[in-house]
């Protein structure tokens, strides 16, 4: 219970500290004429940590259809390249630019097979996030951070949406017994924000020239302990795994007009 509250905590006060440092002031649309680019990679350094899995425990015939008795959990996912996936890189400070045209991919949910697709969400501030379950099962869609939803799913391909009015932070669970299954979402105050795939680019495009901070942002490949929380169907106790605290990594850029400007992040378990 005590380690439930502390990570409410965490997720409360990074909602409103990142609310802060990403809207000090409104973010206006303008006509960007003579705007930059950023683009570059995130890459892994050295030797992998083991990946992280979690026992099934529950609705195996769904959950598990290939038998493997474990899920992996998606927490570190590096390519073929070396590239880090499910990074999110954004722009801080940013007061006015282009019009929002992120990735329509990353604000619909399915739950697939008692797992989180994709894991890693990225939606407008004021956008709605569309949810479903392909799944003949119990899930839930519990929010903790800049929103706080709990949503249940009984029926499969049942269609919900929520809009997101915070920016910030949201870590998500399922609170129907299927304690592995986890993502984060990004509610992001304005367009320039990307996730990356296994290739670990990102691109920023339509930039206006000026000096930025730009920052990786990693959810972390590592547990901080476990919890025991109460699955309401069984009526038992099971137990939740818990993830140390995510990671971030910043850098400065300056973007020149009609230019491209190359950052690179390289990123270790050290």
């Amino acid at each position: 219970m005590l380690r439930w509250l502390k990570r409410a905590v965490v997720l409360a006060l990074l909602s409103v500290l990142g609310g802060r440092a990403w809207t000090q002031t409104t973010y206006q649309v303008v006509s960007v004429t003579n705007g930059g680019t950023i683009s570059g990679t995130v890459k892994w350094s050295g030797a992998l940590p083991r990946e992280l899995e979690f026992p099934v425990t529950k609705d195996p015939q769904i959950c598990d259809p290939d038998s493997k008795k474990t899920v992996s959990l998606d927490r570190l996912i590096v390519g073929s390249q070396g590239g880090v996936a499910d990074t999110i890189v954004y722009l801080k400070n940013v007061s006015s630019g282009k019009a929002f045209d992120l990735p329509e991919q990353r604000r619909h949910l399915n739950q697939l097979h008692c797992r989180y697709v994709p894991h890693i969400l990225l939606v407008p501030q004021n956008a709605a996030l569309q949810m479903e379950s392909s799944d003949a099962t119990l899930h839930t869609v519990h929010m903790e951070g800049a929103a706080t939803f709990n949503l249940p799913f009984p029926f499969t391909h049942q269609i919900t949406s929520r809009s997101m009015s915070t920016p910030g932070l949201v870590h998500i669970q399922c609170n129907g017994g299927h304690v592995w299954m986890n993502a984060d979402m990004m509610v992001a105050p304005h367009p320039y924000y990307a996730v990356t795939e296994e290739s670990g680019r990102f691109e920023f495009t339509d930039v206006p020239p000026g000096t930025y901070e730009i920052v990786a942002w990693h959810e972390g490949w590592s547990y901080a302990g476990k919890e025991n929380v109460y699955d309401v169907l069984s009526q038992k106790k099971v137990t939740r795994p818990v993830f140390a605290e995510p990671k971030t990594w910043e850098k400065s850029v300056t973007v020149a007009g009609s230019q491209t400007s190359v950052v690179n992040f390289v990123i270790s378990g050290k």
